[in-house]
């Protein structure tokens, strides 16, 4: 088998389940209940027992990274950035083994480029520290860097959906849960530090995930169902639902295509291209002179080089609305190999965003509309139905 394919065949209740559930999924008490009686209403007889099974086996077979939120690492502290470069054929092994043995070297990928080959992701907590890694790397290797930091973000929407019930995936059940209003505050207190390091890798897959996570860091259920649902208000967390293994549902073709975009309409192209449903990620990012001249930034997936093409050809037609895109004008490269891959060192920038006395002036006001958001069992209030999912 390939990369990240698995031997399991999805049923018409599977793609439903992955469909309706990459984001939005309740965060009340015991989220199947509300889970099912959606799917129920959509004409797929399941009870909350077999949707709970049905994840669970899903996420075992490896059809599901993980279940639970997809954290907004920028959002909870540090920086992260994109890098290109150029790894010799000749000492291709060497170049990459060096660039990898960096702890803040979070992701790494081949890509199909005639110069910059290598691309990579530096996460930190400190800001300022980019620098000093790329600058170590340079030394290292004796290859120059081009550092591509997100300067606007217009999409990171990463679903994938399958053919089968649910096709639109349109399912959002997150106003069930409480509906907080935004701290206003740009630091972690302690408390939420440590929700944040229990859960950015999943929720368990049980009948009362967050109960569980809330006994897992001593803290109150009720406090846990709304720090997480502000969370997703404040965009610290994104959705919460399953989260695919892309390429266990067929989507092979990885296509980073890459736009010289004139500058006085990106603010135009940007929010035209991020509404293609098959885009998952697209920003604004430097160019360098005279060795990459494209400012444009979005991330297609298809199943088959052809969707992949015609996909691309989808987002080339939108560009072509606002300006005469010619041949020289963009490119896509495609990701031949995975170099590295580990998780954002979440822990150490969301330490160097804590702060002990955090929130302490409006806990008490925070711990009373906590109370009334939702009701006992986790069905909304009148006031609760808001819908801050992403």
């Amino acid at each position: 088998m390939g990369r990240g394919e698995v031997d399991y065949e999805l049923d018409d209740v599977d793609r439903a389940v992955v469909n309706a559930f990459q984001g939005g999924f309740p965060v009340v008490e015991r989220p199947f209940e509300p889970a099912a009686a959606a799917l129920r209403e959509r004409a797929i007889d399941v009870e909350a027992d077999e949707l709970l099974a049905r994840v669970r086996t899903l996420d075992d077979e490896g059809v599901l990274s993980r279940f639970g939120p997809l954290v907004n690492a920028q959002e909870i502290g540090g920086a992260a950035t994109l890098v290109a470069m150029h790894a010799p054929e000749d000492r291709f092994e060497e170049v990459v083994e060096a660039v990898n043995a960096h702890r803040e070297v979070a992701h790494n990928y081949k890509r199909e480029h005639p110069h910059l080959n290598v691309w990579f992701v530096v996460s930190v907590a400190d800001p300022e520290r980019v620098e000093s890694v790329l600058a170590e790397i340079e030394a290292e290797t004796g290859q120059e860097t081009y550092n591509l930091p997100k300067q606007e973000e217009f999409r990171v929407e990463a679903k994938f959906l399958v053919d089968g019930p649910v096709p639109e995936g349109d399912v959002d059940l997150a106003s069930l849960g409480p509906s907080p209003a935004p701290s206003g505050r740009g630091t972690l207190t302690p408390e939420e530090r440590d929700l944040v390091l229990e859960v950015q890798d999943g929720l368990p897959v049980t009948a009362t995930p967050y109960r569980d996570v809330a006994e897992r860091i001593g803290a109150d259920v009720t406090w846990v169902l709304e720090t997480l649902r502000r969370f997703e208000v404040e965009g610290k967390i994104r959705r919460i639902g399953v989260v695919p293994n892309h390429y266990a549902l067929g989507y092979t073709e990885n296509g980073m295509t890459v736009w010289n975009v004139p500058d006085d309409v990106v603010s135009e192209v940007g929010p035209a291209v991020a509404s293609l449903e098959f885009v998952t990620h697209c920003y604004e990012r430097p160019r360098h002179e005279g060795v990459w001249p494209y400012n444009f930034f979005a991330m297609t997936h298809g199943r088959s080089e052809e969707e992949s093409a015609e996909r691309v050809e989808q987002v080339r037609e939108v560009m072509s609305e606002y300006w005469d895109v010619g041949d020289e004008d963009w490119d896509t490269l495609f990701s031949t190999r995975i170099l590295k891959k580990t998780g954002i060192r979440m822990a150490e920038r969301a330490d160097a965003n804590t702060d002990a006395d955090a929130g302490k002036e409006s806990s008490s006001d925070e711990s009373t509309d906590a109370n009334e958001s939702s009701n006992a069992d986790g069905s909304p209030t009148e006031e609760s139905a808001v819908d801050a999912s992403r």
